[in-house]
């Protein structure tokens, strides 16, 4: 009988996303995934292995790790770990005042570990974003988002990314969805100079999504920040989003979230 894979919830069901120092007690964890987030755990000091999917990655501080969503890993630390954890959530990339955020985390996708120098910005940033974290209710968002930003700009900037076509056009896929909106698959590919099968093959290689519900996921996410931060009616972002009418809008928004836009937009702002 195969054994059943634990999941970890190291987050709060109201919160988006925890920035906190990394615990000491969690220095040897059995293997397990988690529920649906991203964690970027970053030590300055430690020695011992990180499992990932299996795979032994030593821990050589200073050094980033990247557990993405359904990978199964675990800890084996040999000395008290110094250093801190980001866990985020889609909620938190779908209510974001910045949508880059989710650019810089595709672009670092591929990686499991990074490698970084000694570099007391990045400890300032995180001494930042754990103090704003901790100290600030509400959080002033556009602190904490600007510091964020900053960090996973650093990542990419230290990152030794190696050039991978595939990557490379994930990356333009999301950008033009970003810049040119709509729920098309032959309009990015036809743009890609690809096919909507190739695109779809490759979304689902990195994202293990369908370009489809890739698509659907970003146009969602617009949507939202669309009904939270700016006063467009539904009709309106219809027309923005090039839907074909504001009905066929309202339904596909309610068949990704469960709820028509005006439901979801008087049940966020209650």
């Amino acid at each position: 009988m195969e054994k059943k894979i634990v999941t970890y919830n190291k987050i709060s069901p109201v919160d988006a996303i925890k920035i906190e120092p990394f615990d000491p007690s969690k220095r040897y964890t059995k293997p397990h995934r988690h529920n649906k987030y991203l964690e970027l755990v970053y030590f300055q000091e430690g020695e011992g292995f990180h499992y990932l999917d299996g795979k032994p990655y030593p821990i050589t501080p200073p050094i980033f790790f990247f557990i993405w969503k359904e990978q199964i890993h675990n800890w084996e630390i040999d000395t008290i770990p110094k250093g801190y954890v980001i866990i985020i959530k889609e909620a938190f990339l779908a209510k974001s005042l910045d949508k880059s955020l989710g650019t810089l985390l595709a672009r670092l996708h591929d990686l499991q570990v990074s490698k970084v120098p000694k570099d007391p910005t990045i400890e300032t940033l995180f001494e930042t974003l754990t103090r704003e974290i901790k100290q600030n209710s509400p959080v002033q968002k556009e602190i904490l988002e600007g510091c964020l930003k900053s960090l996973l700009a650093k990542i990419i900037s230290y990152a030794e990314v190696t050039a991978n076509p595939s990557v490379d056009m994930t990356t333009k896929f999301i950008a033009l969805l970003e810049k040119h909106p709509k729920n098309n698959v032959r309009f990015y590919a036809e743009n890609l100079n690809t096919t909507a099968q190739n695109l779809n093959l490759l979304c689902k290689k990195r994202f293990s999504k369908t370009a489809s519900e890739v698509i659907a996921s970003y146009m969602v996410q617009k949507t939202k920040r669309l009904l939270l931060f700016t006063d467009l009616s539904v009709a309106e972002i219809s027309f923005f989003l090039e839907f074909k009418d504001t009905s066929h809008f309202i339904k596909y928004f309610k068949r990704q979230v469960g709820q028509t836009p005006l439901q979801f937009k008087k049940e966020a702002v209650s």
